[in-house]
C-alpha cells in the first residue's frame, strides 16, 4: 500500500489479516485417507479457501491459499484436492497451493469426480468434460440436453472399469463408458429428480436419493430394486454406509436431521434430530470405523461415534462457529487473545486469536435450566432466550462470580454469564415491580472492579445491581433517569461517575455512589450509541445525524466533533492509548479519527456493511463483523510494524473497497515498487550542523574527549600500574613501521629499480606529526578544518601529546604555536565546537604559559583571543543567569 494519501490503494492503517470462527458452509465436506500417515483427513470449505482437519483430534492441519471467487464444489483423491470456482477449477497439492488449473467450461461447475489420472467436471449446462490431471488437457467432452437430462449427481461404481453413473433432475440415470465414449444403459428412474448417489458396500449395489425423500437401494447390474425407504424431511442431501460390520445406512435431510436405516431388517432404527441447525451438506462414515463425519451451512463440522447399545450416534468431537450473523463482538480481558461474540443464533462464544483449540462456546441462554432438564432436549428449544443484542464483560472477578452481563432482544431481564465455567450465570437481573411486556433492556455496563452492573431500560430507568448477589442496589433519578429510552450507560474507571444518555437527546452525569445528578447537557441530535474510554476519560457519542461527538468527562465539554459518515453508525472503538476513535457505519466504511488533531486519518470501504468493530487492548488488531457474515475478521495495525503517515485525508478523498481477509494469514502479497521508495512526506529531517551563525553550537563529541584534559596528570597518577609490564622473552617477528609520532605500519613497496640510491633521506627522520604539518599549512592558506578534524579524532592523551609537541623544545616552533592560536580564534569566530575550543585553549595555556610571555607574536594572538573569549562568555553568562533566575522563581514562588 502506498502511504501518500493522493494515490494509496487501500487503508494506510489496517491490513486484512485473517478470519476467525469459520469452519464450514453448504459445500459437502471431503474425507480422504492418507496412506503415508495412515490417517483420515476431512476437508471443509469456508468461502474462498478450505480447511483440512485431522479426524483423530479434529485439529486444523492446513488452510489452503485463497481462490479468486467462492468455492462452489469440492472433491479429492489420494494426493490432490479439487476445488471449483465459477467456470474454472483448480487442483491443490499439500492441502495448500494450486498446482493445476483447468479452464474450458462456459457455465458454473457444480460436480467434480476424480477418476484415476483424470478428473471429471460437470457444469450447470450439463456439459461433462474429462481432463488429464497432469497435462491439464481435455480428454473427452460430452454434451447433454438440459431439458431431457440435466446432470445432478455423478458416481463411479466400484469395480466398473472406465464407467460412470450419472443421475439427472428429470429422474433417469445413465451408465457411460468414458474410454469408448458409449452410453451403456439408461435407467428409467422413478420420475423424481436424483439428489444423491452412493456406492453400497456390496458390489453392483447403489443407493439413490430422490427429491421426494425416497432412498432406493438398486442393483445396477440387473436393474433391480432391492429395497426402498422414505424420509419425511424433504429431499435426500447425502447418503453413507457403515463398513465396520454393521449394515447401517445414514441419510441426511434439509432440516438437519439424519435417519439411520438397518439394511437387514429394512427399517428405520434411529433418528439423529437436529444434528445440524441447517441442512446436512455432507455425511460420511469413515472406512471400517464407527464414526460419522457431518457438516452443514450452520458453520459446524461434527464427528459422531456409534458405540451405544441401541446404535445411536453421540457427538464425539466438533468444530463450531456461529450459525447466524453476529450481533455484538468485544475483546475480553487485557491480553488481546479472546474475542467474545454474540449472534442471532442465540449463542455467546469466545474465539481465540491465537489458536482454535482455545475457542469455547458459552452456549445458549435458557430461561429455566431446571425445567429444560426435566423436559429434555426436544423441548429445550422453546425455553431458549432470544439473541443477545448488547453485552458488557469484565474479567476482574471472573473466578469469583459472573463477569458478563447481556441484554436480549425484546426482553426486560438481563442474563449474567460466567466466562470461566463457560455457562449462563446464576441471575436474571430485572426490576421486581415491573411486569410490563413492552419494556426491554437497551444498554448495559459493568464496573471495572466487576462488582456492579448498570442496566438501562427502554422506559428511561437506569438500575444498579450487585453482580455477586444479584440484588438491586438502587436507581438513578427519582423515578427514571431519562424521559426517553436509554441509549447508553457507562461508568468511569474509579466508580465515581456514571454517564447515561437517552433518546430525548440528553446526556447526564451522576454520582455513582449516592445516585445524585451532577450535570445534564443537551445534544445536537438523538444519540445512537455511547462508548467510554476509561483510562483517558474520553466519551464517544454516535448521533442519529451520522455525526460523532467526543466529550471529556472531567470538564464535561465537547472536545471534538466528527462528521462524514453517510449512514447510521453501528459501532465505535477507541485505540488502547485513546488517540484514535474508529467508527463503523452502514455506509460500508470504517473510519479512523485522530483525536489530538481532530482529523480523519484513515478510511476504507467494504463489500458488506460492518456491524461491529473492536480494537485489541494491546493495539495489534482491529476486529470487525459484517452483515450476513458468520466470521470475525481481523485487521493488523500497520503502524505497529512500519512507518505510517498520519496525514489528514483531504475532504474529497474517495476510499477504495477492500476485500475481507480469508481464513489463512495473507503472507505472499508482493509489495509494489512504489512501496519500497519512501514517499515525499516521509522524508526524515536532517538537522544542520549550525542552526544560526549567531548561536553558540557545541560539538557532538562525548565529554570524555575534552572534559578531563586539564586533569590528565592526576588521572595518570591514579592509573599508574603497581608493577612494570613484563617484557616478552622474544618477539616472533618485527613489522616495519613508518617513523613519526603516530606509528603506522609500512606498506610493502614494489620496487623494481635495480639501481637503488644509497644516499639516506634525512627528511623522513623529522619527528613532525600530521597535526603539526596541517597547522603549518593553515598559516599559508588560513584553513584549519583539517587540523581540527585530526584533533577531534584523538583521545585525551593524544591531544596532550600533540599540544606539548608544539613548543620549540619538543620539536615544534613559534609559527606552529601561532597557527594553533589562530585555529582557536577561527573556532570562536564561527561559534562552533564551543566547548572544544575552551578545553583545547585551557590545556595549551597550562602547558606553554611560561613561554608565551617571551614571544611578542604569540602575545599579540593571545590578546585577540582574550577579548573574543570574554565577549562570547559574558553574553552566554548573562543568558545562563537569566534562565537560572526564572527557574528558581518557578520553583519557589507560590503560584
Amino acid at each position: 500500500m502506498e502511504q501518500d494519501t493522493g494515490g494509496r490503494t487501500a487503508s494506510a492503517l489496517f491490513a486484512g489479516f485473517r478470519a476467525l470462527g469459520l469452519f464450514s458452509n453448504d459445500i459437502p465436506h471431503v474425507v480422504r485417507f492418507s496412506a503415508l500417515k495412515r490417517r483420515f483427513y476431512v476437508t471443509t470449505c469456508v468461502g474462498k479457501s478450505f480447511h483440512t482437519y485431522d479426524v483423530q483430534k479434529l485439529s486444523l492441519v492446513a488452510v489452503s491459499n485463497s481462490l479468486p471467487q467462492d468455492i462452489c464444489c469440492m472433491a479429492a483423491d489420494g494426493k490432490l484436492v479439487f476445488a471449483a470456482y465459477g467456470n474454472v477449477f483448480s487442483a491443490f497439492a499439500r492441502n495448500k497451493e494450486v498446482v493445476h488449473t483447468f479452464k474450458g467450461h462456459k457455465a458454473e461447475i457444480h460436480l467434480l469426480q476424480p477418476f484415476g489420472d483424470h478428473v471429471i467436471s460437470v457444469d450447470t449446462d450439463s456439459i461433462l468434460i474429462i481432463w488429464h490431471i497432469y497435462s491439464e488437457e481435455e480428454y473427452l467432452q460430452l454434451t447433454f440436453d438440459k431439458s431431457v437430462f440435466k446432470i445432478s449427481t455423478i458416481l463411479h461404481p466400484s469395480t466398473y472399469l472406465n464407467k460412470i453413473l450419472l443421475g439427472s433432475e428429470q429422474g433417469s440415470l445413465q451408465l457411460w463408458n468414458v474410454k469408448s465414449n458409449k452410453l451403456l444403459y439408461t435407467f428409467p428412474g422413478w420420475k423424481v429428480g436424483v439428489t444423491a448417489l452412493q456406492q453400497a458396500p456390496a458390489v453392483d449395489v447403489i443407493a439413490i436419493g430422490l427429491m421426494s425423500g425416497q432412498i432406493i437401494i438398486h442393483n445396477i447390474k440387473f436393474d433391480e430394486t432391492l429395497m426402498k425407504f422414505r424420509q419425511d424431511w424433504g429431499p435426500i442431501t447425502s447418503i453413507s454406509f457403515r463398513t465396520d460390520g454393521h449394515p447401517i445406512m445414514a441419510a441426511g435431510s434439509p432440516c438437519g436431521h439424519i435417519g439411520l436405516w438397518d439394511l437387514e431388517d429394512k427399517k428405520l432404527i434411529n433418528q439423529m434430530r437436529n444434528a445440524h441447525s441447517t441442512a446436512i451438506a455432507g455425511a460420511t462414515f469413515l472406512h471400517r470405523e464407527p464414526l460419522l463425519v457431518t457438516n452443514g451451512a450452520d458453520n459446524a463440522l461434527r464427528i459422531w461415534i456409534f458405540d451405544g447399545p441401541t446404535g445411536e450416534g453421540r457427538l464425539l468431537r466438533f468444530r463450531m462457529g456461529h450459525s447466524a450473523p453476529l450481533t455484538k463482538i468485544r475483546y475480553y480481558g487485557q491480553n488481546g487473545q479472546q474475542i467474545l461474540s454474540a449472534s442471532q443464533d442465540g449463542t455467546l462464544q469466545s474465539f481465540s486469536t491465537i489458536h482454535e483449540k482455545f475457542n469455547k462456546s458459552l452456549g445458549h441462554g435458557l430461561i429455566n435450566r431446571k425445567r429444560a432438564k426435566r423436559k429434555g432436549l426436544q423441548n429445550a428449544m422453546s425455553l431458549r432466550l432470544p439473541p443477545i443484542t448488547k453485552f458488557a464483560a469484565e474479567e476482574a472477578r471472573e473466578s469469583d462470580w459472573d463477569g458478563i452481563i447481556a441484554c436480549h432482544q425484546g426482553k426486560l431481564s438481563c442474563s449474567t454469564w460466567n466466562y470461566q465455567r463457560s455457562t449462563i450465570g446464576t441471575y436474571f437481573l430485572k426490576p421486581k415491580e415491573l411486569k410490563k411486556d413492552d419494556i426491554t433492556a437497551t444498554a448495559v455496563d459493568i464496573t471495572s472492579c466487576g462488582n456492579f452492573a448498570i442496566i438501562g431500560l427502554s422506559s428511561g430507568t437506569v438500575d444498579v445491581y450487585n453482580m455477586q448477589s444479584g440484588i438491586h442496589r438502587g436507581s438513578f433519578g427519582n423515578d427514571q433517569a431519562h424521559k426517553g429510552s436509554v441509549r447508553g450507560v457507562a461508568v468511569d474507571g474509579l466508580n465515581q461517575l456514571t454517564v447515561t444518555t437517552g433518546s430525548e437527546g440528553l446526556l447526564k452525569f451522576w454520582n455513582f455512589k449516592n445516585k445524585i445528578l451532577i450535570h445534564s447537557m443537551s445534544l445536537s441530535s438523538t444519540p445512537n450509541m455511547m462508548l467510554l474510554h476509561r483510562d483517558s476519560g474520553i466519551l464517544g457519542l454516535a448521533l442519529d445525524d451520522f455525526s460523532i461527538s467526543v466529550l471529556d468527562i472531567e470538564t464535561r465539554k465537547i472536545v471534538r466533533e466528527f462528521s462524514g459518515h453517510q449512514g447510521q453508525i453501528n459501532d465505535m472503538t477507541f485505540s488502547p492509548d485513546g488517540r484514535w476513535l474508529i467508527s463503523a457505519s452502514m455506509d460500508c466504511s470504517v473510519r479512523t479519527w485522530d483525536l489530538p488533531s481532530g482529523c480523519l486519518i484513515d478510511s476504507f470501504l467494504l463489500d458488506s456493511a460492518p456491524l461491529n468493530v473492536t480494537m485489541s487492548p494491546t493495539g495489534d488488531f482491529l476486529a470487525t463483523s459484517h452483515v450476513d457474515h458468520l466470521g470475525i475478521y481481523l485487521w493488523s495495525n500497520i503502524s505497529l510494524y512500519s512507518v505510517v503517515s498520519l496525514r489528514p485525508l483531504p475532504a474529497d478523498y474517495v476510499p477504495s473497497v477492500v476485500m475481507l481477509p480469508g481464513t489463512c494469514q495473507t503472507q505472499d502479497v508482493e509489495l509494489s515498487e512504489e512501496t519500497i521508495e519512501p514517499s515525499d512526506e516521509m522524508i526524515a529531517y536532517d538537522s544542520p550542523e549550525q542552526l544560526n551563525e549567531q548561536l553558540v553550537t557545541l560539538s557532538l563529541l562525548p565529554e570524555s574527549r575534552w572534559k578531563n584534559l586539564l586533569n590528565l596528570d592526576i588521572i595518570k597518577k591514579k592509573n599508574k600500574p603497581k608493577e612494570p609490564p613484563k617484557v616478552p622473552k622474544s618477539a616472533p617477528f618485527f613489522i616495519p613501521t613508518v617513523p613519526g609520532l603516530v606509528p603506522r605500519y609500512a606498506a610493502p613497496e614494489q620496487n623494481n629499480d635495480s639501481q637503488q640510491s644509497k644516499v639516506v633521506n634525512l627528511g623522513i627522520l623529522a619527528q613532525k606529526s600530521d597535526f603539526c604539518l596541517k597547522l603549518e599549512e593553515g598559516l599559508v592558506n588560513n584553513k584549519y578544518e583539517a587540523a581540527l578534524n585530526l584533533l577531534k579524532e584523538l583521545g585525551p592523551s593524544g591531544i596532550e601529546t600533540e599540544l606539548r609537541s608544539l613548543s620549540p623544545d619538543c620539536g615544534g616552533s613559534v609559527e606552529v604555536m601561532q597557527s594553533f592560536l589562530k585555529m582557536i580564534g577561527m573556532m570562536l569566530d564561527r561559534k562552533r565546537d564551543f566547548e572544544l575550543a575552551q578545553a583545547y585553549l585551557a590545556l595549551f595555556l597550562k602547558l606553554h604559559l611560561k613561554m608565551l610571555t617571551s614571544e611578542p607574536i604569540l602575545l599579540e594572538e593571545m590578546t585577540k583571543l582574550s577579548s573574543q573569549v570574554e565577549e562570547n562568555w559574558i553574553h552566554l553568562q548573562s543568558l545562563f543567569n537569566q534562565s537560572m533566575c526564572i527557574l528558581n522563581y518557578i520553583k519557589s514562588a507560590l503560584l
